[in-house]
């Protein structure tokens, strides 16, 4: 599993960041929208939606859906980050909730529709940031790594206080802690970096505290959707890593609230 984990790391890394950071307009707007398009077909999957043809149809339908925010100007607007930021509100609610409020969102349509306000304005929020020229993008795609890597040491070592054991058994309140400490850096780091104010660097760091937060939202929600349909991944699209969701499930969370919240963003 390892050896295939490298693999695939090896050949699929690369060609992220080119599209990431070499691609811009709508050649950015098509490669981003192909990524999460991938995840729409294993987000049908997590709904419960039987049969390739169904999938595919949803799947063409979110594309129509992304189609009308790139040529109504949507990619580059706030509302978009609005509805999904209030989307995550109630998905907050769920997980916390989590199994006592299963049938407020347990049918397919249902979690289908929650799948619009978690992959559309995460697409949106890619697009925004791609405007910057790319230097916020890899700051929040590093905020989110940062913070899984910092949860993941400090949750080994420190871990005690299960943070949604009926979610996700794994994950502590320590290892939280642990990701805002690594994230807390990449902001001081960053700051410094960028000659940012004393005011737009304090904005910064609250701005990445508060992101570092949500993220941990998004890898809770898709385990949630996972534990309700008994499966351990997404997909087997990326072997060894499992799904597409399985890669950007924090990033679906971080990316429209960094993209309303950063210095000179919106």
């Amino acid at each position: 599993m390892l050896r295939q984990r490298i693999i695939t790391a090896a050949w699929l890394a690369p060609l992220v960041l080119a599209g990431l950071f070499g691609l811009s307009g709508g050649a950015f707007a098509g490669f981003t929208a192909a990524i999460v398009l991938l995840g729409g077909w294993e987000w049908t999957n997590l709904a419960g939606i039987a049969g390739r043809a169904r999938r595919l149809g949803v799947v063409g339908l979110l594309a129509l859906a992304m189609a009308l925010l790139w040529s109504s100007g949507g990619t580059q607007a706030a509302w978009p980050l609005w509805l999904g930021l209030a989307g995550w509100g109630l998905n907050l609610y769920w997980v916390t909730h989590y199994p006592d409020r299963t049938r407020q969102w347990a049918s397919s349509a249902r979690r289908l529709t929650m799948g619009l306000w978690v992959l559309l304005p995460a697409w949106v929020g890619l697009n925004v940031l791609r405007e910057t020229g790319g230097i916020w993008l890899l700051f929040v795609m590093l905020l989110v790594w940062s913070a899984d890597i910092g949860a993941y040491f400090a949750g080994r070592a420190f871990g005690r206080q299960k943070l949604a054991p009926r979610v996700s058994p794994g994950k502590s309140w320590e290892g939280v802690l642990g990701g805002m400490a690594a994230t807390l850096v990449l902001a001081l780091i960053f700051a410094f970096a960028q000659s940012l104010t004393p005011v737009d660097a304090v904005l910064l760091v609250l701005t990445t505290l508060a992101v570092t937060l949500v993220s941990v939202l998004g890898d809770l929600l898709e385990s949630m959707l996972k534990r309700h349909r008994g499966i351990k991944d997404s997909s087997a699209l990326l072997p060894g890593h499992g799904g597409v969701l399985d890669r950007i499930d924090s990033l679906t969370a971080a990316l429209p609230l960094f993209a309303l919240l950063a210095p000179g963003v919106i």
